[in-house]
């Protein structure tokens, strides 16, 4: 199935987006975020980084996240 349509504004594309089943809007996400955010070698090696950290050093407790986030995030 395609669906080719001349959308110019973003309330047009969400629209559009709203229409599709749910898989094809999965792989709007999907391609979405590959051109917001770009797998790099670098993101590679940091998050390889974080997993190992974890399994050597341990995490955060969830609960710790939730109470501290506002102020990790805001320093």
């Amino acid at each position: 199935m395609r669906y080719l349509a001349d959308m110019s504004t973003v309330s047009e594309i969400e629209s559009a987006l709203a229409k599709l089943p749910v898989e094809a809007q999965c792989e709007v996400a999907a391609w979405l975020e590959s051109q917001l955010w770009p797998e790099t070698t670098e993101m590679l090696a940091a998050i390889d980084e974080a997993e190992r950290s974890l399994s050597e050093e341990g995490g955060v407790p969830v609960e710790e996240v939730r109470q501290n986030l506002r102020r990790w995030i805001t320093g």
